[in-house]
């Protein structure tokens, strides 16, 4: 760093002189606005200097542009050198000076390098010194490891990852799980999830949800009643987004049956419905031709004052002109079309 006594830096930057204890720093803001727009040194390679001339910037410019670093960040980046991008990003975060997007255009240069130690890396530094981190970060994670076949990877990172967060790693890989799920590398999201026991992390009731999530989407129906009665096993117990998540799933491959099961269960055990449980029962019982108690359940959710939903109102709809009553279909066609500003919208529903 830059030592005591006189030393003068010249760039085509500007430059810095700093004597004894005290600085006589030039135009600072228009020195680091010089670095965001010149190329990148030979061969990416950033120097102690420049480091230094930088970090004297930001200690002193309190008006110090965010995306003069991130400006400089990328063009490292695309000179082919992310390693030296995240050796100048851990300058700043040694000084408690954070950029989110450089790290997150450091991370995207990492992934299409499909550089998985320094992506891994990164990761990690980001774990130690900046929690909470955004969903954008476990992104870039998983989309990397989605490129790779080398499981024992994968689980070594989860484990240093979860080691550095002890206190807080049911959460972290909660989220490495959550991002795989988006990501749609459902056999990784479930690798992860198959060894906790070894990472030391108790699952909780998110971890369970978004496992029943992922096995009801996938279609495995045996593998998310399973890990249903797990939650029942533990002193967590399941909450309405388990219960919900069931049915859902349950509807989609057509188990009619045991939607009706759950559903009885759910009451049974005082959690009470919702619009997403309503949504799915109505149409499992519009569907099987039960219409009178799928026209019970609206109107109770009319007494409850739950929103209704265009998705219900037209679920409704289909089903009555199904078994004949065409005149009540019309009527809540009717009814739909008068009260559009107060319904849920499909997008909702996913």
């Amino acid at each position: 760093m830059i030592a005591a006594g006189r030393v003068k830096f010249n760039f085509s930057l500007g430059s810095v002189r700093v004597f004894g204890n005290g600085f006589n720093v030039f135009p600072l803001v228009s020195n680091c606005k010089a670095l965001a727009t010149q190329s990148p040194p030979n061969e990416g390679k950033v120097t102690d200097e420049v480091v230094d001339q930088v970090l004297v910037s930001v200690e002193n410019a309190p008006k110090f542009s965010q995306e003069t670093c991130t400006a400089y960040i990328k063009k490292l980046c695309r000179a082919g050198n992310p390693s030296e991008a995240f050796r100048l990003l851990q300058s700043f975060r040694d000084k408690n000076v954070f950029f989110p997007d450089a790290y997150n255009i450091l991370l995207a240069a990492a992934d299409e390098k499909n550089d998985i130690d320094l992506l891994s890396q990164i990761f990690k530094d980001l774990l130690v010194s900046f929690r909470p981190l955004s969903s954008t970060y476990y992104s870039h994670l998983a989309r990397a490891f989605a490129k790779a076949d080398d499981c024992t990877t994968l689980l070594s990172f989860v484990r240093e990852a979860s080691e550095l967060v002890f206190s807080e790693n049911t959460v972290v890989i909660n989220r490495i799980i959550f991002a795989f799920a988006e990501c749609r590398q459902i056999e990784k999201a479930l690798l992860v999830f198959d060894h906790l026991n070894s990472f030391r992390c108790k699952p909780d009731l998110f971890t369970y949800n978004i496992v029943l999530d992922i096995l009801g989407r996938a279609g495995r129906v045996d593998q998310m009643l399973h890990e249903f009665a797990s939650i029942k096993k533990t002193d967590i117990g399941p909450d309405l987004v388990s219960y919900n998540t069931l049915l859902n799933n349950l509807r989609r491959v057509g188990r009619l049956d045991l939607c009706l099961v759950f559903f009885r269960e759910m009451i049974d055990s005082g959690v009470e419905p919702d619009l997403f449980t309503y949504t799915a029962m109505i149409e499992i019982f519009g569907r099987s031709g039960n219409i009178e108690k799928a026209l019970r359940l609206f109107s109770e959710m009319k007494q409850r004052k739950i929103q209704l939903s265009i998705y219900i109102y037209r679920s409704l709809i289909n089903n009555l002109k199904k078994v004949g009553k065409m005149e009540l279909a019309t009527t809540f066609f009717e009814e739909m079309n008068s009260s559009l500003l107060d319904l849920a919208v499909p997008k909702k529903f996913r």
